[in-house]
């Protein structure tokens, strides 16, 4: 796979010019509050910074910190509306969804703002009100056609199987774009690329993956998602050099959980059990700080990676029971049948296939709960969806 040069070290200015401008920028606008303790706008400005860092690193410290930075603000100047509507954000990130309610709430006139009522739009969706929330992105849109909320519906629309529609309000998004929103674009054509992924057509699926690299270079999150491709076309070499170069520069457990998933399923076994090992360590490091935002990759690593099906049930549940949506419904449904409890397992699969949600890996997933409980009919009937979808649908996958 020579041909896809997607990530080379020459092509790495644009992601880490971005991440020492926001450094320096932090930095020096901390030495301004500390200089001027009262200085609400610098103060607010700091934490934006501090949180836009974070979404660049991706690491749970920086999420952390910026946090506790937000709190202190807060109790320092009260809930003034932009500290609160940015800890609505961390939080929706951090998957606190009551959390991001409360938040809103704290600023009175907050929840009436096109920013707020966009979460709100976001909560419906995680919460299982699909409907809900394709109306309400739809509203958002005729007021004020933004990209980002225009990126949502696109995203909606993918997930209920609207892929053509899905990506062509991915374009949309990237025209109403300007320049200097490389990372933007860049992250839109990953949700373009991740379409053509689903669908198992790799060759489309590479040509956004080399748009994003070169319109914002040296991004983990786009080498995180070519090394998803190699390991798909069965390049394993090549993904995993990929996945550990993101582990050197994150530290990020779900990717060291990747890696050694990518041991597992190319029959290195021991191999794999440092990195799940190091995964494991950081999930449980983070639970226990109270974090609920690694839920879904404890059920996930308990049901298949090292099996544990009560473990693997009993984080999954947790999980639906924050954000009932058809993505913790089918984990749950998996955890379920892992653990052998086949008729529960129908039933959540039943729940979350009632959504209308079209998803080779779901359905192949039900397909086997449902030929596992004698029910034939039902399991070839969605044995045939996955392949409609997407015939690779059972190739290496990275849990997002």
């Amino acid at each position: 796979m020579a041909t896809h040069s997607v990530v080379q070290d020459r092509q790495v200015a644009g992601f880490h010019e971005d991440l020492l401008r926001a450094e320096n920028e932090v930095l020096s606008l901390t030495r301004r509050c500390q200089d001027h303790p009262e200085d609400l706008q610098s103060r607010v400005r700091l934490v934006y910074r501090m949180f836009h860092r974070a979404s660049l690193t991706g690491r749970m410290c920086d999420l952390e910190q910026t946090e506790g930075a937000i709190l202190e603000t807060i109790d320092r100047f009260g809930p003034k509306e932009d500290l609160c509507l940015l800890k609505a954000n961390l939080d929706f990130r951090l998957h606190r969804l009551a959390e991001v309610r409360r938040d809103l709430q704290m600023a009175p006139l907050l929840s009436g703002r096109f920013e707020a009522r966009v979460l709100l739009a976001d909560l419906a969706f995680q919460e299982g009100r699909y409907e809900q929330s394709r109306r309400d992105f739809e509203e958002l849109i005729g007021e004020n056609p933004t990209w980002d909320v225009i990126a949502r519906l696109a995203h909606w629309k993918g997930k209920f199987g609207e892929i053509d529609e899905a990506d062509r309000l991915y374009e949309q998004a990237e025209d109403d774009l300007t320049a200097k929103q490389m990372l933007s674009y860049a992250w839109l054509e990953l949700q373009r690329g991740m379409l053509d992924f689903n669908r198992g057509r790799y060759d489309e699926a590479w040509g956004h993956y080399r748009r994003a690299e070169a319109s914002y270079p040296g991004h983990w999150q786009t080498t995180e998602h070519c090394a998803e491709l190699f390991a798909a076309e069965c390049d394993y070499a090549q993904a995993e050099a990929l996945l550990k170069q993101i582990i050197e520069r994150t530290s990020k457990p779900e990717i060291q959980q990747a890696l050694g998933e990518l041991y597992l399923f190319t029959d290195r076994p021991d191999a794999a059990q440092p990195w799940l090992d190091r995964a494991l360590t950081a999930y449980m490091d983070s639970v226990g700080r109270g974090g609920v935002h690694y839920l879904h990759h404890l059920a996930d690593f308990f049901a298949d990676a090292r099996p544990h099906p009560e473990e693997a049930v009993q984080w999954a549940e947790q999980d639906e029971r924050m954000r009932p949506n058809f993505s913790t419904q089918a984990a749950l449904a998996w955890a379920l049948y892992r653990n052998g409890r086949i008729e529960e397992a129908q039933s959540y699969f039943g729940l979350l296939l009632d959504s209308g949600v079209r998803d080779a890996v779901i359905y192949s997933s039900a397909a086997e709960v449902f030929e596992t409980a004698g029910d034939t009919v039902s399991g070839s009937l969605f044995a045939d969806l996955a392949l409609q979808i997407n015939p690779k649908h059972k190739r290496f996958r990275i849990h997002h």
